[in-house]
């Protein structure tokens, strides 16, 4: 499993479609709690764990329930750890519960990558 993180905007998705030779059909979008791992990629990793967040889903758990899944997967999730902290407490636990997944997810990523300005820093 491949693990891309960056900030907002940064070009991960581009980065993803070069490195990896993906098409737009080979990319997945999270739009709730539930991820379709059938996809060669799967981008915006915080939005699955906001809908955790409201819907009481722990991601972390998840992501252990269907492990054989996402094992050859490329994952891509925006780093929304930095900057203001939020004062909404559901919008702090959507912030730590995606650092929660990212530290899961980067321990068994054979590859982790931050996308910044288009710019790939391997950091595993």
């Amino acid at each position: 499993m491949v693990l891309i993180i960056g900030g907002a905007w940064q070009g991960k998705r581009d980065y993803a479609k070069t490195a990896y030779d993906l098409s737009e059909a080979d990319i997945c979008t999270c739009a709730g709690s539930e991820i379709d791992f059938s996809c060669r990629c799967i981008d915006r990793l915080e939005e699955f764990t906001l809908a955790c967040v409201q819907e009481g889903i722990d991601p972390v758990a998840y992501f252990e329930r269907n492990m054989s899944d996402w094992r050859d997967s490329i994952l891509i999730c925006q780093d929304i750890s930095c900057g203001v902290v939020p004062m909404e407490a559901r919008l702090r636990l959507w912030r730590n519960e995606t650092g929660r997944l990212c530290q899961y997810l980067s321990a068994r990523a054979e590859r982790v990558s931050r996308v910044f300005c288009g710019l790939e820093q391997r950091l595993k």
